[in-house]
């Protein structure tokens, strides 16, 4: 969430920033200049009134209790009181407006962001390793899960519908395989492994950013428990948890940056996406995933988006899988961000890049929302700390790098080395 100060005392400025994302993006700014104003001028009127009243009190103490004059300054008084108690209320619900709008104005984007409408205009920064040649014609990923028997989209859909896949023998192990390997090596970059709730409050749906804006691709469970006040959610990511494990926390710098890597499964509902990757592993509303979650000082968090990056790009690497990664532009940037990487890995079955991972800096604007600080060393000043997050990696889109990139003419798929110690073979055959 943007802070308010500067977005009023900056107008122009965030409004021309927000319109590199969308011509939309910078519209609630006008109506919040005039709640702003609105606010200042009734708490100036407050502030005004409250003095009258208390010099009035102070005038009222000196007069003899029983005088009409007496009678007289405690009527007054008293309606000044209840004045400055409707002003009072009109600057909650004003404020409360302001946060309203606030929490659906997406983050500014860093100046370095190259600025841009569509994924079209994302920037290739970098690519590794070179795209696998076949002397046959790759297969996607359904067909080749199917074949070998690994991959169940028809009783998936009988369990849960569409969108949902049972991974079956060399399937479930291979994506045991990847979880652990991928826990295991950003552990050794220093990640503090956390296992957190799937079910989360709104409240902390809300200090990520998922709600209000993502509302609708969220499962919101039935209440049950009467006593309950708040709603839970099943998260979309692991992001949302560890994220607020700090919330309303004060951290000292020197405990910066703070590193913690968590699997989890993740749920989506996926609104609006219909009719896009109906086939396959891509968009399910279930999936796994194993996240990078980093805080970090203001002075140091690019430096650590940068750390971050190379460690989901380490994953690719150590798997021998070829991709690239790119700078999103201004208007591919994720609401909260203000930069982000995407991976890209190679899928020959589909003869694409597609999305792997996204590793993104936040700056302050979900530490605002959660109230997530840090004791100024040098200042002893409390600063709201910069978060940073990174998906390292999803499983189901690295099992489909794998059988795509690693399938071989006989239908089997190589498993890269670095999963032999799990997968305890080299090669997935067919099931008989």
């Amino acid at each position: 969430m943007l802070e308010l100060r500067y977005v009023v005392e900056h107008l122009e400025e965030v409004k021309a920033s927000l319109s590199k994302r969308s011509p939309e993006a910078a519209a609630p700014l006008s109506a919040i200049a005039d709640l702003a104003g609105e606010r200042r001028s009734t708490i100036t009127e407050m502030e005004a009134l409250a003095q009258e009243r208390n010099q009035a009190n102070a005038e009222m103490a000196k007069l003899p209790k029983g005088s009409a004059e007496f009678q007289a300054k405690r009527e007054s008084l008293g309606k000044l009181s209840d004045r400055v108690k409707e002003l009072q209320k009109k600057v909650t619900l004003v404020e409360a407006r302001i946060s309203e709008i606030l929490l659906g104005v997406p983050n500014v984007p860093d100046p370095v962001v190259p600025v841009g409408h569509t994924s079209e205009d994302n920037v290739v920064v970098r690519t590794w390793g070179t795209a696998p040649k076949f002397d046959f014609s790759p297969k996607a990923h359904w067909d080749l899960g199917q074949d070998l028997g690994i991959l169940d989209f028809e009783r998936a859909s009988k369990l849960s519908g569409p969108r949902f896949t049972v991974l079956v023998g060399e399937g479930a192990r291979l994506s045991r395989a990847l979880i652990q390997f991928m826990l295991e090596l950003h552990t050794e970059h220093g990640y503090l492994e956390v296992a957190p709730p799937l079910l989360v409050k709104d409240s902390t749906m809300q200090g990520t950013g998922q709600l209000p804006k993502f509302a609708a691709d969220a499962f919101k469970t039935v209440k049950s428990d009467p006593e309950r006040t708040y709603d839970l959610y099943l998260i979309p990511t692991a992001e949302v948890p560890v994220t607020n494990l700090h919330a309303e926390e004060i951290l000292e710098a020197k405990a910066l940056p703070l590193a913690y890597v968590a699997y989890t499964p993740c749920f989506r509902s996926e609104a609006g996406s219909y009719g896009k990757d109906v086939r396959g592993l891509i968009r399910q509303h279930q999936f796994d995933k194993v996240e990078l979650v980093r805080f970090a000082t203001p002075e140091t968090s690019e430096a650590e988006h940068q750390k971050l990056t190379s460690h989901a790009e380490e994953v690719l690497k150590r798997l021998g899988l070829h991709f690239r990664t790119v700078e999103l532009c201004t208007g591919d940037l994720g609401a909260g961000a203000r930069r982000t990487f995407d991976l890209e890995v190679w899928l020959p079955g589909q003869n694409q890049f597609r999305e792997i991972s996204s590793c993104s800096n936040f700056g302050d604007y979900q530490a605002r929302r959660a109230q997530i600080r840090f004791r100024d060393e040098a200042t002893k000043k409390v600063r709201l700390a910069h978060t940073l997050n990174g998906s390292a990696l999803a499983v189901g889109r690295t099992i489909v790098a794998i059988l795509e990139q690693f399938q071989q003419k006989d239908g089997t798929v190589v498993v890269p080395e670095a999963l032999r110690p799990w997968m305890k073979t080299d090669v997935i055959r067919a099931r008989k």
